[in-house]
């Protein structure tokens, strides 16, 4: 094995380790070889191979048993949506996946937003709308339309919602920066979600869905092909 570099060797052992687990080199329900060797092969000390796999048994990809040794968690059982945002920035094949959740719960959000909005909640939608083409700059429309989003969510009166929406940004947040092809143009943004909001704040929640899937699935394409 290559050693690291003493730069951020922390950092980098953990992205070399977190690698060698998503790609299988260290297949799910294996056991990482004797820490002695594996630190040597790195050209690491214990103690930095200890800091680097507490980071990876808090993101779920490790586990470590006194006396037995660090085992590979299978993460696609046992795992949760935080690890997303790590698998993404891995393979960004996830986003597509990613995309088919936020289609349903973006749409189911939309809905029941639609049913259960107050009136301050409209309110605080149709400002937040607005916002989106005041907005200058892709980055900054981009996080206004999330802003939206979060509204929405809020609106339904449920918490996992906000929570989802939440999950699911944060889940494409590492490659945020490639998609914002839709947010480049304000007015654009704009006008593809002002009937998702107008559905909402007038409580329509069949026209709320359908828009939402309308929005979400054009978003949704013009994302991809920015990623592509």
């Amino acid at each position: 094995m290559e050693a690291l570099p003493r730069e951020t060797i922390v950092d980098v052992l953990e992205d070399r380790l977190r690698t060698d687990i998503l790609d299988g080199r260290h297949p799910a329900g294996s056991y990482l070889p004797p820490e002695r060797r594996l630190a040597d092969g790195y050209g690491v000390t214990r103690t930095t191979l200890k800091h680097a796999f507490g980071r990876l048994v808090q993101a779920g990809l490790l586990e470590t048993r006194h006396g037995v040794g660090t085992r590979v968690r299978d993460y696609a059982r046992s795992g949760g949506a935080d690890l997303l945002p790590m698998l993404v920035r891995h393979d960004s094949g996830w986003v597509r996946e990613v995309f088919e959740v936020r289609r349903g719960v973006g749409a189911s959000i939309a809905e029941r937003a639609a049913e259960r909005r107050t009136r301050p909640q409209a309110a605080e939608l149709s400002a937040l709308l607005d916002a989106v083409r005041a907005a200058e700059g892709a980055d900054a429309v981009q996080l206004a339309d999330v802003e939206v989003h979060r509204a929405l969510a809020r609106a339904t009166g449920n918490r996992v919602y906000a929570l989802l929406t939440n999950t699911l940004f944060n889940a494409y947040l590492p490659v945020r920066s490639l998609l914002q092809g839709p947010f480049t143009d304000p007015e654009a943004a704009h006008r593809r979600l002002a009937p998702v909001v107008e559905a909402v704040t007038t409580g329509n929640a069949r026209r709320a869905r359908e828009a939402a899937d309308a929005y979400l699935r054009d978003t949704e394409r013009i994302m991809l092909e920015g990623l592509a």
